[in-house]
């Protein structure tokens, strides 16, 4: 009788992705109010947002008492150039989990191009998570420019010495799985091979995207592969998702079966729907909208990403779109739904807007002269501060002129930066960065 192949061990405080059907990662549409989301109707894992190793280094990790959130946010440059702006104000929230509501369900996706970085990174937040997922996929410009996403497919070293020093310095220590997610290669030969170096990194968990790079959603999803796949993650003992055309869980459960892969990812499905992860088949729009308002007043949500998230959910033609994306605050959402009458709903919205200082608790927009006025003002600051400690030459007070383009973007205020999602990902990618 074969014996059969020994498994990686899964670590004390990690999860199995062993006949779980998972929430995939996507920019915009995997924030907080979605995973949790995705958990109540059924999801068994939630994979967070990509976040860039670096936007993570040098946060401070706290609990929000209003939302009982674990947020991990940094005071921006802006923030510390401009003193008369209270602490709200000049952080900027980087990501944010709830460790009651999501618990050890919730993997961090990294995106990285460094070992050490990652490593950085990881440790701020592995002990908030049940694993840690490198992004080895993502074909958008914003993150293969830096040699992260899909860019470390052609560096299949550098892919394998990041994997190996999380093992190493994050999972081993904290007790959790590493995992990565990557896409297919130009042909079978060279997609095995890359998964079977993968495989020997020490990861407890595989995602394969069944497109190759150039792919984008709208083309089918290339399956042929997947069997093999599956095949070299179980002679190593390294569990095996597939994402990509995944519609419910039990479509999700069923392809895993055909094709023998351990289980399986859903993202634009749940994007529309999120309960597409339930047994019983999917809820109506209007059920599903109107939990995910009321999650997002839980958590804080900001109101852009909201906004975002209900445009795909809510349909076109149906007439409370059109209201909806007229609103501009909270407060007129929960108007523009009728929403009124819900338990809770009004006092709520008017809360979150005055905390996120939206509608009637905005603050006076400042003009582009007003704005470039008080950046000239800061930067003569710096420059006078810089000159009167004599601690930094020409090429420093140049520097306090231009910052570089990595700085500038992790330094955005903290309504545009929380508007582009987490770390320095663009916030127009959505599914497009898995």
């Amino acid at each position: 009788m074969a014996s059969l192949p020994t498994r990686v061990p899964i670590p004390a405080s990690g999860v199995d992705y062993r006949n779980k059907i998972v929430l995939a990662p996507m920019v915009r549409s995997g924030e907080l109010p979605s995973r949790l989301l995705a958990l109540k109707y059924g999801a068994d894992l939630v994979w967070g947002p990509e976040t860039i190793d670096k936007a993570l280094i040098g946060t401070t990790r706290s609990i929000n008492p209003r939302t009982q959130t674990v947020d991990f946010t940094r005071v921006s440059s802006n923030g510390l150039k401009n003193p008369a702006l209270s602490l709200d104000q000049r952080e900027s929230l980087i990501y944010r989990l709830h460790p009651a509501r999501e618990g050890k369900n919730l993997i961090y996706q990294i995106g990285t191009s460094n070992p050490v970085t990652a490593v950085a990174a990881a440790k701020l937040i592995a002990g908030d998570v049940a694993g840690i997922d490198v992004n080895a996929g993502c074909p958008k410009p914003f993150s293969t420019s830096g040699g992260m996403g899909a860019a470390l497919l052609k560096t299949p070293e550098t892919l394998c010495s990041i994997l190996r020093a999380l093992v190493a310095e994050v999972g081993e220590p904290f007790k959790i799985g590493i995992s990565v997610k990557i896409r297919l290669l130009e042909t079978p030969e060279e997609t095995e091979a890359l998964v079977r170096s993968l495989c020997a990194t020490g990861i407890t968990g595989l995602t394969i995207h069944c497109r190759t790079t150039p792919m984008r959603p709208r083309q089918r999803a290339i399956r042929e592969q997947l069997r093999m796949i599956g095949d070299v993650c179980k002679e190593n003992g390294v569990a095996s998702l597939m994402n990509g055309d995944v519609t419910s869980r039990s479509d999700g459960l069923a392809s895993a079966k055909e094709y023998g892969i351990d289980g399986a990812m859903i993202a634009t499905a749940a994007e529309t729907n999120p309960s597409c992860f339930r047994e019983e088949g999917v809820l109506p729009w209007q059920e599903v909208v109107k939990e995910y308002v009321r999650t997002s007043l839980e958590v804080e949500n900001r109101f852009g990403n909201t906004k975002y998230l209900l445009g795909q959910m809510v349909p076109g033609k149906a007439p409370e779109y059109k209201r909806m994306m007229a609103a501009k605050s909270f407060t007129e959402l929960v108007h523009a739904l009728a929403y009124e009458t819900e338990k809770g709903f009004v006092d709520m919205a008017k809360g979150v807007d005055e905390v996120l200082e939206l509608g009637s608790f905005a603050k006076p927009v400042l003009s582009k002269a007003e704005k470039k006025r008080l950046n000239k003002a800061a930067a003569v600051l710096d420059v006078e501060n810089a000159r009167t400690n004599e601690s930094v030459d020409k090429s420093d007070v140049s520097n306090v002129r231009k910052r570089t383009a990595e700085v500038a973007e992790l330094d955005l205020p903290h309504d545009a930066l929380r508007e582009m999602g987490p770390g320095s990902v663009n916030g127009q990618a959505s599914v497009l960065a898995v």
